[in-house]
């Protein structure tokens, strides 16, 4: 039968009999993947070393007759073991990957791969901080939703202006004018925003001077849109 190469990422490991274990693997080319890893959990497995979390590996499968297919090889190409030495990483990590595998469909596309590689890359580096991880990773599955706030415009169709305050409209995931003194977003709120949910990685966004102090108010406006397109 015929074999297939391309780069994985674990999304799930579960043991089956004495030796195997059945794993649900994110890849660029084919989506997800659910394949049989034969004998891996024995001693001296030639498949252990490719299947570890946190990495990114180049694999070799077969497709089954049925959505099971079985893996033939693996090659070990990243791994970003820092994760595991912060336990608020640890867990930020298995909750990115959670999150990816629930809301992602068998087929789908590049651009989630790419998107959990870059959150291992910005985990394994203790100078970025957790929350602008979590905070950039949020902003990003909804872009790849289709989903991106309007940031230029807004109820109104009026342009977006500096020394104004503003609220958000969740209907229309747009900002709109709040009354005198009372709105909670700014010019800086909103160029910050327009930075997250560019194609910009996690290490630039913290290198932007002021970030920290808007992260969380931001952080959980992005959670709220989540929650309302869900």
């Amino acid at each position: 039968m015929k074999q297939l190469v391309t780069r994985a990422i674990i999304l799930s490991r579960t043991d089956y009999g004495e030796a195997d274990r059945i794993l649900t693997v994110l890849t660029p080319e084919y989506g997800k993947l659910r394949l049989m890893a034969k004998g891996v959990r024995r001693v001296k497995s030639k498949l252990a070393g490719g299947i570890e979390l946190f990495s990114v590996s180049e694999i070799t499968f077969i497709r089954g007759k049925s959505e099971l297919g079985t893996l033939a090889s693996t090659r070990l190409i990243s791994h970003y073991g820092h994760i595991v030495q912060d336990l608020q990483r640890t867990m930020t990590g298995y909750d990115l990957i959670k999150q990816l595998h629930k809301l992602t469909e068998d087929e789908a596309e590049a651009d989630y791969f790419d998107l959990l590689h870059r959150a291992f890359e910005a985990l394994d580096d203790a100078d970025i901080p957790l929350p602008v991880i979590t905070f950039w990773f949020a902003a990003q599955v909804l872009r790849f939703g289709g989903h991106t706030p309007n940031l230029r415009t807004d109820v109104s169709g009026a342009k977006l202006e500096a020394g104004v305050l503003y609220d958000f409209n969740f209907e229309n995931m747009s900002f709109m004018t709040a009354p005198e003194g009372l709105g909670r977003y700014n010019a800086d709120h909103i160029k910050l925003l327009r930075i997250v949910f560019g194609e910009h990685t996690p290490k630039t966004i913290s290198q932007v001077q002021g970030t920290a102090p808007l992260v969380v108010l931001l952080g959980s406006l992005v959670d709220a849109m989540r929650r309302n397109v869900a």
